[in-house]
């Protein structure tokens, strides 16, 4: 993934081609023998042609995932000859996290420090490669707020902003310093025109650390009222869509808690927050539509989306843990000035396949190419139920990955 710069859609430009890119629009008719027009190239058909593509509904889609927990055993799966590659680890969700617009992880775990041994549970401190091939894959960037944020204390939350950084890949939820507490910004060029989304990140707690008190910026801590009035700011600072990724819940507990329904209750009456992307219990949890949200058009809430790559299984922990979701929002803003709305929700079944060393995937896939790992059609088939039955009906089943609408995000703050 690279992030590039907005692209400039005047006649006779073409996009830079690459991850999300999608053919320019096509060119409207001719003009007319009586219009005064004297062919495609003069200046009142480029005019006309600029006005058609900001008159056209911007559609993008987003794809958020599960829990990336680099667990001892999933590091050694991506060790060879002494040095780390989590490609192979990641490579079966390449087609849907690289036809997303926006793809959006959720880091749980720190980056280990410069000069420090990487480590797992239960205090994490992840190899700075793993962000590198996050990135390589696709990923936009993540939200890093979790209950292991301070695992490695405040080093490690800057060792894995300056990861990030490095990898191009944008973050939200832990701070090296107050500015950096707000919103991470992704602007999309769709349709003629700019689209803001607005990543805001907070988690329940810390494992029994704290927050420093001359640092309170270094991780956001769960609380509705403060993500209220960051997503009000972001708004007002132009951001057109509203994304707040909730780390909050009990482990292996399918039903939410009350802290996580209040939290997504109080975001949804503000009419200030698009969608909550949830992470935690390490098992998938529902999928709902709540009242409320911007325009009282209503506000997706995935309370739960599993663990995207870990080593969690029935053996230490529960036979869901190996599950995950993939969740995909289609995103539309139907004319230039109008809001952005999420328009739909829909959800892919993840696994990883330990025997065959940790090797993720969307679990569709599997059962289509079942040669490809250890897992037979009934034991798939059985993890599907699962998430089918975790997620519940409000949001359709997705079995085919998006495609780009256009190109890639460009950063900001």
């Amino acid at each position: 993934m690279a992030v590039v710069a907005a692209l400039v859609l005047f006649a006779g430009c073409t996009p830079t081609a690459g991850r999300g890119t999608a053919a320019p629009d096509a060119a409207g008719p001719a003009a007319s023998a009586t219009s005064g027009v004297s062919g495609p190239g003069s200046e009142d058909t480029r005019y006309e042609r600029a006005s058609r593509r900001r008159d056209k509904p911007a559609r993008f889609t987003l794809v958020a995932a599960g829990d990336v927990l680099p667990h001892g055993p999933v590091n050694a799966s991506a060790t060879r000859d002494g040095e780390l590659d989590y490609t192979p680890l990641l490579a079966g969700l390449d087609p849907w996290v690289q036809g997303a617009d926006l793809a959006l992880c959720h880091l749980e775990a720190p980056v280990a420090p410069p000069g420090t041994t990487p480590s797992g549970y239960p205090a994490f401190g992840a190899p700075k490669q793993l962000v590198a091939d996050l990135a390589e894959q696709g990923w936009d960037g993540c939200s890093t707020a979790s209950n292991h944020s301070m695992d490695r204390n405040v080093a490690g939350i800057s060792a894995t902003l300056d990861a990030m950084d490095e990898a191009g890949l944008g973050h939200a939820g832990t701070a090296r310093d107050a500015d950096e507490r707000a919103p991470q910004l992704y602007t999309l060029d769709r349709a003629g025109r700019s689209i803001t989304i607005a990543h805001l990140s907070a988690a329940y707690g810390l494992n029994g650390f704290s927050v420093p008190e001359d640092k309170p910026w270094s991780v956001n801590l769960l609380d509705a009222d403060r993500t209220v009035r960051q997503a009000r700011a972001a708004r007002k600072a132009g951001a057109d869509l509203v994304v707040v990724s909730m780390h909050a819940g009990n482990e292996y507990v399918a039903d939410p808690t009350d802290e996580q329904r209040a939290f997504a209750r109080k975001l949804a009456a503000s009419g200030k927050v698009d969608l909550v992307i949830g992470h935690h219990a390490h098992i998938p949890q529902r999928i709902s539509r709540l009242d409320g949200g911007p325009g009282d058009a209503g506000m997706w809430v995935a309370y739960g989306l599993g663990n995207m790559i870990s080593n969690q299984s029935a053996e230490c922990c529960d036979p869901r843990t190996t599950n995950g979701v993939l969740l995909t929002a289609s995103v539309t803003q139907r004319e230039p000035g109008e809001p952005a709305r999420v328009t739909g929700v829909e959800w892919t079944a993840t696994t990883v396949d330990r025997a065959a060393g940790h090797r993720l995937r969307a679990i569709v896939d599997a059962i289509d190419d079942p040669g490809a790992g250890t897992l037979g059609a009934a034991e798939l088939e059985r993890r599907r139920d699962a998430v089918r039955h975790a997620v519940g009906d409000a949001a359709p089943e997705r079995t085919t990955p998006p495609t780009p609408t256009g190109g890639e995000p460009e950063l900001s703050r």
